[in-house]
């Protein structure tokens, strides 16, 4: 059967005009789209340029109801959310994205990493720390490891926290030798609470082995040679902290004199005392010094403020001078004496202080960790007055 042509020169006229009048209703829903959705993004954006974030969300709300498959939109949203302390709506924007099917895994990985900068950010630890672990093995592995130590820190998992520093340090990412150790030594006063010597002394070793210039293993070390009565090994201990980090010598330099005098080993430790105030004129050295020779002490302080303007080295010399008033260089009657202490001992308790050299925190006590920044070796083994 032959085709007529005829036929086809009727039907291309029909197949032209209806395939016009369909890319003519494309375009229109194109065009009508593009006039909606981008024009409530820009807007938003503009809002947002202006620090003007509650009309920033409204827009932002509005361009997700005209396209709510841009992932991208709900980033945005969820973000501004969370910098406005609205947790609760950040939190269900990015569970929104999770529980979508059709979201590609980098999106997916991406929203949970929202999802757990959310609750972080809302102060729900373990909420946070479950979000972050179910980012381990994803592209957002390194920087969940991170936040994980830092939340172990908080918590003070210190066991969990050698276990996230050294698989950070075997995917190269860094050093942890100074933390480990400071994670070891609190696993070893941990354990000494719990009277478990032994487990205290492996924790102490496992410190030095992970940072062997570290100061604070030594300076626990010595402490338990110190309190089983092996006062030798504490001096031996100590001598090395004074080799390998002079400064902190300081905050065991009294507790050294204490280990000479008991195995009398006086003449070593006057040597080596004297030895490191000629490097670092401390007033914790000049105490040292007291125990293993109080009589050379009241001319020692002396010449010590000769040097600096030392209100704790004043409050020394009133000491002495109220134990043994004739030893005063001028006569001073107990009660007054008593009064001056008094009032110096007043006004050296603000410099008394150890100070974070991070945020400027300031304590009585030394810490190895800040309480209020959490960084790690960040007091000066120096009071502020020696600062």
């Amino acid at each position: 059967m032959d085709f007529d042509f005829q036929w086809l020169l009727l039907g291309l006229p029909i197949v032209f005009g209806l395939g016009w009048v369909a890319s003519r209703f494309d375009v229109r829903q194109w065009q009508r789209e593009q006039r909606d959705s981008p024009k409530a993004y820009f807007k938003g954006l503009n809002f947002l340029l202006n620090e003007q974030h509650d009309k920033a969300i409204d827009a932002f709300i509005e361009a997700v109801q005209h396209d709510p498959q841009t992932t991208d939109l709900h980033f945005a949203l969820g973000n501004l959310f969370r910098r406005r302390g609205e947790y609760e709506r950040a939190v269900r924007v990015h569970q929104h994205l999770l529980n979508r099917a059709d979201l590609p895994k980098a999106e997916r990985e991406r929203a949970q990493q929202a999802l757990a900068q959310d609750f972080l950010t809302a102060g729900l630890f373990d909420r946070a720390e479950q979000a972050w672990r179910a980012l381990e093995g994803t592209s957002f592995d390194t920087e969940a490891r991170l936040a994980l130590l830092t939340l172990q820190e908080r918590s003070r998992d210190w066991a969990a926290a050698v276990d996230t520093a050294h698989h950070l340090e075997r995917r190269g990412i860094g050093s942890y030798a100074a933390r480990l150790a400071h994670y070891w030594c609190e696993l070893a006063q941990m354990a000494e609470l719990r009277q478990a010597s032994t487990t205290a002394d492996e924790a102490i070793a496992k410190a030095r082995e992970a940072s062997p210039l570290a100061a604070r293993p030594l300076v626990l070390a010595g402490h338990r040679a110190k309190t089983q009565g092996d006062s030798r090994t504490a001096m031996q201990l100590w001598g090395q902290l004074a080799v390998v980090q002079p400064p902190f010598f300081n905050l065991v330099a009294k507790a050294y004199a204490e280990t000479a005098v008991a195995c009398q080993q006086q003449s070593i430790a006057i040597e080596h005392l004297q030895t490191q105030y000629s490097h670092i004129a401390s007033i914790d050295l000049l105490e040292a010094l007291a125990v293993v020779d109080p009589r050379g002490q009241a001319q020692r302080l002396i010449e010590h403020l000769k040097q600096r303007n030392s209100l704790s080295a004043v409050r020394s010399v009133l000491g002495l001078a109220q134990a043994a008033p004739a030893q005063a260089s001028q006569p001073l009657d107990g009660t007054t004496l008593a009064l001056l202490e008094g009032a110096v001992s007043q006004a050296a308790k603000p410099l008394q202080r150890y100070r974070c050299a991070a945020c400027g925190f300031e304590a009585q006590l030394y810490f190895w960790q800040c309480p209020a920044c959490l960084s790690w070796d960040s007091f000066p083994p120096v009071r502020v007055e020696e600062l």
